[in-house]
């Protein structure tokens, strides 16, 4: 396989947005808590302004910003590739993309059996100390 495989990616429009949000917040930071309503959707946070805690796992990044989601989430999540997206319509959080009248979205497939065995050896993503200094 030569592709690289990876646990989350960004759609066209996303990325997008994510460069319109970075010239106007500087660097970012991407965070899926996993809570109620949109809990669970990626929130975009201006980096530093979101403190990522112990329990939160590292899944990689989209558009060169860092993307963190919660335990319990991945744990849910862990099987599949994450895609974020945007979507018109305003989320009910804090996220950066609000005042444009979107807001990003989780899509997901399923890993291909060669990109599971490619993820399994990998290990497990970093949590905690391990995670990569933001």
């Amino acid at each position: 396989m030569s592709e690289t495989i990876t646990r989350v990616t960004a759609t066209p429009d996303a990325i997008a947005l994510i460069a319109k949000l970075q010239g106007v917040h500087g660097q970012l930071l991407f965070h899926q808590s996993g809570g109620c309503c949109d809990g669970s959707a990626p929130m975009c946070y201006p980096r530093g302004e979101f403190r990522v805690g112990a329990q939160d796992v590292y899944m990689g990044q989209i558009a060169e910003q860092p993307f963190y989601m919660g335990k319990s989430q991945f744990e849910y999540w862990q099987h599949t590739h994450l895609i974020i997206d945007v979507v018109p319509g305003r989320g009910s959080g804090f996220s950066l993309e609000a005042p444009e009248g979107v807001r990003f979205l989780t899509r997901s497939r399923i890993y291909t059996d060669a990109e599971t065995d490619a993820i399994d050896a990998m290990g497990p993503p970093p949590t905690g100390a391990d995670r990569p200094a933001i």
